[in-house]
């Protein structure tokens, strides 16, 4: 049920916040920290929110934290006041924690000038702010990353083609979807569904106007690459190293229902047209144009799925080049001979890096920049071929993927994790 947060205020806008009373200061602080989780903030960031607020306001808080609830005690010498609030489901909006991580650092400046009603009002835009772009450009920026991450994995240029479309076609069947409240199981699987015959159909249908039989068994899976769900599955990671053990367990299994559903969607697919994962064939480009292009499109990966995470321009931007340079590095190493689990932890540890370094100068908080870049690193292929495996019977060869997918999934945070500890003295301290 929808909270009504204005009826906390007394109406009383002359009386400072500092001065409101414990159950005003504790729904402001509860329905910040809704925001946050509502926006894909791990529980760590939650917690930190809630803490900037707290002290602002002249009381102590303390919180549980999962996926979507929050259950906190504030006290305030001998009153307490005990809350557990909850959001109807979880998402991404990457704007919108930057505008949150604003409100938050300036919050301590406005308290004794303004009062917990006009503190609401300002929520009130934050949350009214919504998606700042439109459906037909969030699916051109699904159909681009995914077309993207189709070269990185050895694509050629007809699977690309037919990736773009599947994919933004699949983004629009899910967000559609997504906008009437269809539950978690079915809007996922109805997306990675039409993305898969989209992209068969799309294949075939150039074979049969072309006469020429193109290869298209390797190349589909990367057409429903956009329900990666890249977010929780690092988050969560990385609330498991600070210790956040509900909220990083409760993001994981989220992470990984979404994999399971997409994956045996997929397997399923590829029974129904018999057919098998392959290998990519060998397309032999020159070298210097090869990495321009790894370059190029690792820069066009990322900067589409931050897009599709609500990054502004600008915040897309940065984490678009942040990401170009870590993926570009960690494809270089793993060419070099490298195992894919250290190549993997070498470019989020460097993405981890590189937005702390740029933070001072941009302003936008780690998380918008950090996740965003080595989404692209997540090994979707690795998931889809165990899952197919698996469901055909064959498990050593299914459990093998899948164990190599495990292994670069938690390299993937553990880089994140290293950076922020080498660059951050508040996440090294483990209070």
């Amino acid at each position: 049920m929808p909270v009504m947060w204005h009826d906390f205020a007394d109406g009383n806008t002359d009386t400072p916040a500092v001065k409101a009373t414990l159950p005003e200061k504790s729904a402001l602080i509860g329905r910040v920290g809704l925001l946050f989780l509502a926006s894909g903030a791990g529980a760590y960031r939650v917690r930190a929110a809630m803490n900037k607020l707290s002290r602002g306001l002249g009381i102590t808080c303390s919180a549980g934290i999962g996926l979507k609830a929050v259950e906190y005690t504030c006290i305030d010498g001998k009153e307490t006041c005990t809350t557990a609030l909850s959001n109807r489901s979880t998402g991404v909006n990457t704007d919108r924690l930057n505008y949150l991580e604003i409100f938050c650092d300036g919050f301590a400046e406005r308290v004794d000038r303004y009062s917990i009603d006009d503190f609401h009002r300002m929520l009130d835009t934050i949350e009214k702010s919504g998606n700042t772009y439109k459906l037909w450009q969030l699916c051109l920026a699904s159909g681009a990353a995914c077309s993207s991450f189709a070269f990185l994995l050895g694509a050629g240029s007809v699977e690309m083609l037919c990736t773009f479309f599947a994919a933004a076609l699949g983004f629009l069947v899910r967000k559609l979807l997504l906008n009437r409240h269809i539950t978690l199981f079915a809007n996922t699987g109805a997306a990675v569904l039409t993305s898969c015959f989209v992209y068969i159909l799309m294949v075939k249908s150039l074979s049969y106007l072309f006469d020429y039989a193109m290869d298209y068994q390797a190349g589909y899976i990367c057409s429903m690459l956009f329900v990666i769900p890249g977010f929780p599955l690092i988050t969560g990671g990385i609330d498991l190293a600070k210790l956040d053990l509900r909220s990083g367990l409760e993001r994981i299994t989220y992470a990984v229902l979404i994999i399971g559903v997409a994956s045996l969607t997929c397997a399923f697919t590829a029974e129904l047209f018999h057919f098998a994962p392959v290998e990519f064939p060998t397309y032999t480009i020159p070298l210097a144009f090869k990495l321009m292009l790894r370059f190029a499109l690792s820069f066009a990966g990322v900067y589409g799925f931050s897009i599709l995470f609500n990054s502004s321009l600008k915040m897309a931007s940065v984490a678009g080049l942040i990401g170009a340079i870590a993926n570009f590095t960690r494809l270089f190493l793993v060419d070099g001979g490298t195992p894919p689990t250290i190549a993997a932890f070498a470019g989020a540890l460097i993405a981890g890096l590189l937005a702390s370094s740029v933070r001072r100068f941009i302003g936008f908080p780690r998380i918008t920049i950090t996740v965003p870049s080595i989404v692209i690193m997540v090994p979707g292929m690795y998931m889809y071929k165990g899952m197919y495996f698996i469901s055909d019977g064959n498990f050593s060869e299914g459990g093998l993927w899948l164990c190599k997918a495990l292994v670069i999934v938690v390299s993937l945070p553990l880089g994140l994790v290293i950076a922020r500890i080498l660059t951050d003295r508040n996440f090294r301290i483990s209070s």
